[in-house]
């Protein structure tokens, strides 16, 4: 299997893919190959998966348009036994490719191993389940989640060097996971000592409920990382009703448009950002299209960079018209 960076490079490299077949005379009929994709993703139920819902149906509209044979169908999903049941319901639609980002992988297993199973192409995103098991998939493509925790982790180590840290995870599933021993290995070395972690289920609400919990236990708190920009809003919210200023700084991690420009703004509270962008399920589709229309096999595994947004370049990463 194939393992590149995939960051910003990915619309260039989907671009290269089309190019590469520009001259061809076949390809006015290629386009006419009838595809059908299916396209399974979580509920906009929190800030990230808004802009993963947003991607996948504006890239399912651009993908039908530029190939007339092509069927996308975008199927959103709650929970994981929503989402099973959802993947059953493409699966009799005739599916020639399946493209889901799990709301948690492990359950998902056999819903996704049965569609493969019938030669079906599988693209996963985001997260894999916890044992790896790359025979349920062709395609992995995912933002780096070890190293959104370590380049987190390092800023603060580098930046705040004594700091006491409290810590709001995400959701009990292997991607939290492996960002923390992400965090712990970017802090390794240094005397960034952590007083807590809970997870805030990457919700803002839940965020702010974690944060009033540690404000009111820890006197003394420098700098709170949390995995999700939608979280640190809550976190934002906690400690200016509770009136703290011995907090320094937070840092999130995705990339919402409002953290970015907070960063871009000088905010002494949110200095930096780590990426980690939505678009990533538009990724996957465009490569799961050329898969078939563009005569490139595409297979391996394509992993986005964890870029740390500062002042001097949070402009290449500011758009001020996604809804995240």
């Amino acid at each position: 299997m194939l393992r590149r960076p995939f960051g910003l490079a990915a619309a260039a490299f989907v671009a290269a893919l089309a190019a590469s077949v520009a001259l061809a005379p076949a390809v006015a009929l290629a386009q006419d190959r009838k595809v059908t994709i299916g396209v399974s993703i979580p509920a906009a139920d929190h800030g990230w998966t808004a802009g993963v819902v947003f991607h996948a149906e504006r890239v399912a509209k651009l993908l039908m348009k530029e190939h007339p044979g092509l069927k996308v169908i975008v199927k959103t999903s709650p929970d994981a036994a929503s989402q099973a049941n959802a993947v059953q319901d493409l699966a009799v639609q005739g599916l020639n490719a399946l493209v889901i980002l799990p709301t948690d992988p492990d359950p998902l297993v056999n819903a996704i191993k049965d569609v493969k199973d019938k030669g079906t192409f599988v693209a996963l995103v985001d997260r894999a389940p916890s044992t790896n098991d790359d025979s349920i998939r062709d395609l992995y493509v995912a933002g780096n989640n070890p190293a959104l925790g370590e380049v987190a982790g390092r800023y603060i180590a580098k930046t705040t060097p004594d700091a006491q840290v409290v810590v709001i995870r995400g959701l009990p599933i292997p991607i939290d996971q492996q960002r923390q021993d992400g965090f712990d290995k970017g802090i390794a070395g240094s005397k960034v000592k952590v007083l807590a972690r809970q997870f805030g289920n990457w919700s803002r609400d839940d965020a702010f409920r974690v944060m009033q919990d540690y404000l009111t236990k820890y006197p003394k708190i420098d700098v709170v990382w949390c995995q999700d920009d939608d979280m640190a809003v809550g976190v934002m919210e906690a400690i200016t009703q509770a009136k703290r200023t011995d907090i320094k700084y937070i840092v999130g991690g995705a990339g919402s448009k409002d953290m970015i420009k907070r960063v871009m703004d000088g905010d002494k509270m949110v200095p930096v950002d780590v990426l980690y962008p939505p678009a990533m399920v538009s990724t996957a589709m465009q490569l799961t299209a050329a898969n078939f229309y563009d005569q490139v096999p595409v297979s391996g595994t394509y992993i986005l960079d964890a870029t740390l947004v500062t002042k001097d370049n949070a402009k290449a990463y500011y758009f001020p018209d996604s809804p995240f």
